[in-house]
């Protein structure tokens, strides 16, 4: 499925694998202050005066970005992941602010600066049903928003909005995120430093590798055991704190839950793999992204693009793995 994960150096990085057997025709998708991104049950003009610039992962339709995740250009970031069986979105309700689930990123993050903005506008929310079209059914996803001082995990459930502090500032699939931070009480004892024996003072035990403080990791591709492995991959994670090294770092940490090709069959022939993963700098406005089939990491800047334009701005995945033959003939 899919793992998203926020780091911080000197500037705060926010990204996310997806992971899935097909996509859709994911592009890289600025959308500028003055684009009118009408919002499915606005009533009346949508006021443009707080219309933030956002630049992220979407599936373009009808000149409509549908986000998978995004940052805008005050350092908001925001992403929806799968969450099967578990998702309920309701009908209209009056005196609430309805908001269809495929525009609820651009819904937040066109308005918000940060998490307490993103907070107080939840307190109002209810997620509808309303599909996009026919043809698009509705994903069932709950959602990581984030800056550089805090994360919260929105979950539209049978009982109602849940807004959860994410302490970690990781999320994944199913359980619920209540039932995935719970987890993390089962691997307390794992540590990045060598083990002591603790096992009996009577044996005579002792170390043989190099990494066995993390001996119970798990290493499954389910997602309550990629939180686990993202969160304690994480939250030991180092590095300095120069863009390179910073980048290089998140595609580290996201690269402990990559999905290869083969592992996780879905049926018919059909295998999940991580078609994207991403790496926003939400400071600085650039958005890094790989492929499965790329490996180099490509960065767009929504910065040098006109951010007052009312019309899309699109760049296509580079896909094809490009190899830097270091002695190849002049």
């Amino acid at each position: 499925m899919c793992t998203a994960a926020t780091y911080k150096t000197k500037d705060f990085y926010f990204g996310r694998t997806l992971d899935y057997e097909f996509s859709y025709g994911d592009e890289v998708v600025i959308t500028p202050r003055n684009y009118n991104l009408t919002y499915r049950f606005a009533t009346g003009p949508v006021p443009v005066a707080k219309n933030y610039a956002i630049i992220g992962m979407a599936y373009v339709t009808d000149d409509y970005p549908l986000y998978y995740d995004a940052i805008n250009e005050v350092g908001l970031g925001m992403a929806g992941l799968n969450f099967v069986g578990n998702a309920y979105y309701r009908e209209k309700e009056e005196g609430r602010d309805n908001v269809a689930q495929f525009e609820f990123i651009p819904w937040i993050l066109r308005q918000c600066a940060s998490v307490k903005e993103a907070r107080e506008k939840l307190a109002n929310i209810n997620i509808t049903n309303e599909p996009y079209s026919d043809k698009l059914p509705l994903a069932q996803l709950h959602w990581i928003i984030a800056d550089k001082d805090e994360a919260i995990t929105v979950e539209s459930t049978k009982d109602g909005i849940n807004v959860y502090d994410n302490p970690v500032g990781v999320l994944t699939n199913n359980p619920p995120f209540k039932e995935q931070m719970f987890a993390l009480n089962n691997y307390m004892s794992l540590s990045p430093k060598d083990p002591v024996n603790s096992f009996s003072s009577k044996l005579g035990l002792s170390r043989y590798s190099r990494g066995m403080g993390a001996i119970g990791l798990p290493g499954d591709l389910s997602s309550q055991s990629r939180f686990v492995r993202v969160a304690f991959t994480k939250m030991n994670s180092l590095s300095g704190d120069s863009e390179e090294e910073s980048v290089s770092q998140f595609f580290h940490i996201l690269g402990s839950v990559d999905q290869q090709r083969g592992c996780c069959n879905v049926g018919d022939d059909k295998y999940e793999i991580t078609i994207y993963t991403s790496c926003c700098n939400t400071d600085k406005g650039l958005y890094y992204y790989t492929t499965y089939d790329n490996h180099q990491i490509t960065a767009v800047d929504m910065h040098k693009e006109d951010l007052d334009s009312d019309k899309l701005i699109r760049y296509s995945l580079i896909k094809t793995e490009q190899i830097n033959y270091q002695n190849q003939a002049q």
